[in-house]
């Protein structure tokens, strides 16, 4: 494991050397590099000698800070400051759920400079989660908590409960993309399952909509879930990253 500073910040990250194009891989909301998925795709860079590089935002994983002091912003920061450092010229971002939402963001700030993507590879993209997915489904009486409290501890299908922060949605709101035309500049796929709770397939074919139609792809998987982690799954990621490394 290696360290890298991204402002005051130290964050966690496993870089594997080999050709360019380097993939990067940008996790979900309170999710790691270790993950499943990442390393899978860690294990394809290795058979292929692929250039691979993952890390752990701030307050996740193995990096430094607490989870509940940080915003779409800081995540933003983290995603940017390391694909500079450490991706080499046009990478291959391959961003899950939140992650998703933070490569197309990564892809606007990086332009034009030689870190913008060549290509996003997007898994159960959750643009605009905080207020399209999380605000909009509370109750009043909780945004009233979140609003009067500065937080919300909400239970989780994944692991233990988490705070939802009045910060992180407040933050999150200045970065919202829906509403006009998302230009990344490069070639995007997106990978949805279809009996997704957390992220619905409606929400995807809406970002598509968005998207420029011409380098715009999505494959959705009618019984896939949220995590996309099965065989199956992790079969199509690896052929949809290799495609767009081979482009």
């Amino acid at each position: 494991m290696n360290e890298s500073a991204t402002g005051a910040r130290r964050l966690a990250f496993l870089h594997r050397e080999g050709d360019s194009p380097t993939v990067v891989w940008l996790g979900g909301f309170r999710s790691d590099m270790r993950a499943t998925k990442a390393a899978a795709l860690d294990a394809w860079a290795r058979d292929t000698g692929r250039a691979f590089l993952r890390f752990d935002y701030s307050g996740h994983g193995e990096s430094d800070g607490r989870f509940e002091d940080g915003t779409i912003s800081d995540w933003l920061s983290d995603a940017v400051g390391i694909i500079r450092a450490k991706a080499g010229p046009a990478p291959v971002l391959v961003g899950s759920s939140m992650g998703g939402w933070l490569a197309l963001l990564a892809a606007r700030a990086l332009a034009p400079t030689p870190s913008a993507p060549s290509a996003l590879v997007l898994i159960a993209p959750a643009v605009d989660f905080t207020e399209k997915l999380i605000w909009a489904a509370m109750s009043e009486d909780d945004r009233r908590t979140v609003t009067e409290t500065g937080q919300l501890p909400v239970s989780s299908a994944y692991g233990e409960p988490y705070p939802i922060t009045r910060a992180l949605i407040e933050d999150g709101a200045s970065h919202n993309l829906f509403g006009a035309p998302i230009e990344p500049g490069c070639p995007v796929h997106i990978l949805q399952g279809m009996e997704d709770p957390d992220v619905p397939w409606r929400h995807a074919l809406e970002l598509v909509q968005h998207l420029p139609g011409a380098a715009t792809t999505i494959t959705f998987i009618k019984d896939g879930d949220h995590r996309l982690s099965r065989p199956q799954d992790i079969d199509l990621l690896v052929a949809a990253v290799a495609r767009a490394v081979a482009a």
